[in-house]
């Protein structure tokens, strides 16, 4: 019987041990999910008031967008009402209408005249489409990275809503609007080489050919320190300027 009882004490002993082994393991983990869990909310706690806080800077970077670009555009809207003024000779005025949508400013442009706003597309004639339309792409192309984006613009038809006593005054402003942003133009045109031939630096005529096909012919080339361009291999009728 004695040995049986010393047997059941060992045995007891060993287990307590166990259960003690095991509480100080359970113990470990659960101050390890404590400080996990404390960690865990401390950074939800951040998250949240930096959510909170979304609102208002989304607010104020829209603001301060708004404000940018502002003054930007006021100097595009000066520098278009110029364009048509000084080539159509009325007194409109280009106004732009702007908008923050999904986090980016939207712009849209409209004329004004004696004090009425109207719609460019569908309340103004072609020609003030394509002197604002002009303007536009020599602004765009004058804010790129010249490393990236060569400063070369091709224009295509560009005058083909303007009356033609009114082209010279149009090709002059591109010449001197290029000139000054650096701005390479291809004009193509098939107005009359006189009403632009003074602005161009370089002239070229497409002839008609029956057995060779079309002919390129030099009709002007009075460019001074021009950057040197590939070969033509399209269709041109006059260059106005380069760089």
């Amino acid at each position: 019987m004695e040995s049986e009882t010393a047997l059941d004490w060992t045995a007891l002993a060993e287990e307590r041990r166990e259960l003690e082994r095991r509480v100080y393991r359970l113990s470990g983990a659960a101050e390890g999910r404590v400080r996990d869990y404390g960690a865990a909310r401390a950074a939800l706690g951040e998250v949240e008031a930096f959510l909170a806080l979304s609102p208002g800077v989304a607010a104020r970077l829209e603001e301060l967008t708004a404000e940018l670009f502002g003054e930007v555009l006021d100097e595009i809207e000066a520098d278009l009402s110029h364009a048509v003024r000084e080539i159509l000779g009325q007194d409109r005025t280009v106004v732009s209408r702007r908008e923050v949508k999904g986090n980016r400013l939207c712009i849209e442009f409209d004329m004004e005249q004696g004090g009425n706003v109207e719609d460019i597309w569908s309340g103004q004639g072609g020609s003030v489409c394509n002197i604002l339309s002009v303007g536009l792409r020599l602004i765009a192309l004058s804010q790129l990275d010249p490393a990236a984006h060569r400063p070369f613009l091709v224009l295509d038809e560009q005058d083909c809503w303007i009356k033609p006593d009114l082209v010279p005054g149009f090709v002059r402003l591109i010449s001197a609007i290029a000139d000054r942003l650096g701005i390479q133009v291809l004009y193509i045109s098939h107005h009359p080489v006189d009403l632009f031939a003074d602005q161009a630096r370089r002239v070229f005529a497409l002839r008609p050919g029956r057995e060779d096909g079309p002919r390129l012919e030099i009709l002007t080339d009075r460019a001074l320190n021009a950057a040197t361009l590939p070969a033509l291999d399209a269709s041109a009728t006059t260059a106005p300027t380069d760089d």
